[in-house]
Parts: structure tokens; sequence; C-alpha cells
């Protein structure tokens, strides 16, 4: 019997308004001009959302609020609330931000829960894992809401030395099980246990990181898109994180997948936002008018740690 699809009944996000060029924060992480320049030039990275006066439920709750208000599903409705983020710890340990959430969304019905292990990939398991969770529950009019978002509140956790800067952003995704929205047609990942120390590994893994990235994330792509009964040339784009350019340039030609095919563009402007980067720039093609309905997409990330993940959606109009 064929599994019913999770669905993705409605995806939104939120930024601050506050924009900060990579540069403005040279002083803040440490940066040389030289660094300056590699994050500017060769990685692409340019600007991106920064706002250290932003309540973190500020930043958080926008998105999660606007799909639930679009979906014009009753609140009870929403079985469970699933919060994916990268960095391990986000707020004191006497709170519990899922359940933070739970209470000032007024989701009374909700399970819910912190997913993180599988770090800037977390998102993308938490709407697996949300489709998972509503198979088994078996009521066909069940939500789950799956929210993402932090803030990069040290310089330790918004830079990856020569990699990555990162900036904010939140998003959320309603999922239903066999609903009327853009199907999952398949979820692949696969992890290196062996580089889990992450961005402490050291010089001589990173590189030894660095040969084999590329064709590993291209081999997880493959296998998505082979799961979901295609070819990749039935993909009509390829949605990534923002990590940077490099590692897309890499990545794309162990892929052998056309650039123009690749959404790129939010790259410069947001930068790496942790685990909302695959939903910001679906939400930003869908708002362009770029997804066609029926058309398949290919979403990928990879946290680090090191987990590839791969996701085929079949969109469908809101």
């Amino acid at each position: 019997m064929t599994t019913q699809p999770a669905t993705l009944e409605g995806v939104a996000y939120h930024a601050p308004e506050r924009v900060v060029a990579v540069e403005e924060l040279a002083e803040r992480l440490n940066l040389t001009k030289s660094k300056v320049q590699l994050f500017r030039k060769m990685q692409g990275l340019k600007e991106l959302r920064y706002d250290p006066e932003m309540r973190f439920e500020d930043l958080v709750l926008p998105a999660a609020r606007q799909v639930l208000d679009e979906a014009e599903v009753p609140l009870s409705r929403v079985t469970h609330l699933i919060f994916a983020h990268a960095t391990q710890l986000l707020a004191p340990s006497t709170v519990d931000v899922a359940q933070e959430l739970r209470r000032q969304l007024g989701l009374t019905r909700a399970t819910a829960f912190s997913l993180t292990q599988q770090n800037c990939a977390s998102g993308m398991a938490a709407v697996d894992v949300a489709g998972e969770l509503l198979r088994l529950d078996g009521d066909p009019d069940a939500r789950a809401l799956v929210v993402t978002g932090e803030q990069a509140f040290t310089a330790g956790i918004q830079l990856i030395p020569d990699t990555a800067v990162l900036g904010e952003a939140a998003a959320a995704c309603l999922v239903a099980v066999d609903g009327a929205g853009a199907p999952v047609r398949s979820y692949v990942t696969q992890t290196l246990g062996e580089y889990s120390n992450g961005v402490r590994i050291g010089k001589e893994r990173a590189a030894d990181l660095g040969q084999i990235y590329p064709e590993i994330f291209a081999d997880t792509m493959r296998r998505a898109v082979s799961e979901a009964g295609l070819t990749l040339a039935d993909i009509e784009l390829l949605i990534p994180h923002n990590v940077n350019m490099m590692s897309w340039r890499q990545t794309i030609q162990a892929l052998d997948f056309p650039r123009e095919r690749t959404f790129l563009e939010n790259i410069p402007r947001f930068s790496h936002c942790f685990a909302s980067d695959v939903f910001v720039n679906y939400v930003t093609l869908r708002d362009e008018k770029r997804l066609v309905p029926g058309r398949h997409y290919l979403v990928a990330s990879v946290g680090v740690g090191t987990t590839f993940a791969a996701m085929v959606i079949t969109h469908r109009e809101d």
C-alpha cells in the first residue's frame, strides 16, 4: 500500500527588518579585511538580517501565526508542534522553548517538543517527523506545526570559520497527511558521524570533509530524486540552503545540475539562517510566482556535524 504523503499546507517566514553588511560585523566576529573579502567575493555572503535588540518570540512567532491564520484551521486540530533548531542551547535550562511556543500560540491540544541534532538540516527532518506522527495518529484532520528560528546571540554562534556568517530568520510549516498542499515525495538523509565535532574537527579533517562534501551531497540529492520516482531532468528548480556560493558551485558540478535551475539569489541577501534557509527560499520563490503547480522541486540542506538532507516536493497552488 502506498504511504500517504506529508503535505505542506502553509509555509511562511519572518526576518528582522534590520539589514547588516558582512563588513559591519568584522569587529564582532574578529574578521580581518582578507576574511571579509573571502566571505563577500568567494563565498558570496554580502548581507544578512540581524537585530540584537529583537526579542526571540518576536522573531519566531509571526511566521507561525501567519500559517495558522492563512490555513484557517481550528487550533484544536494542531496535534503536534515541533521546534527545529541548530543551536543546541537557546534559552535557560528552566525554559522549554517548544512548550513556550505552544502556550503563546494557543495550541492547547498539541504535543510540543524540540528537534536539533541534525543542526541546520533539522527543519527538513522535522517535516518528515511531522508526517510520520500524523500517519501514526490516523486522524485525517490533524495538523502538525513545524517552527524554525534562532538568533545569533554570540559571535561563536554567528560564524562558521571560512564558511558562513549566520543571519537571523524564522519559518513555519503547517503539515498534513494527504492534504491539499504540496506533497513531499521523498526525503533522504546521510550523516557522517566521524565529523560530529562540527566546527571543532580541526583543519586537517575539515580539509578531508571539503574533498568529499560535494559528491556525498550530490549522492543524497540523487537518491531523493530517485526515491520520488523522478530523474534530475524532472526537477524544475533546486532550492538549497544558503551556506555559501562556493560550496554550491562545487556541489552543482558534482550533481551535474544546471546553475540556472539552482536558486542562489538569497545567499547574498540573507546569508545562512540556521535551519530556516530552505523555507525562506521556498517562500521567496512562491511569492515571486516562480513555483509552477505540478512541477517538482528539490530541497537540500546540510547540518554541521555532518548531516546531508534532500527532499522532493511537488508544488500546488495555495
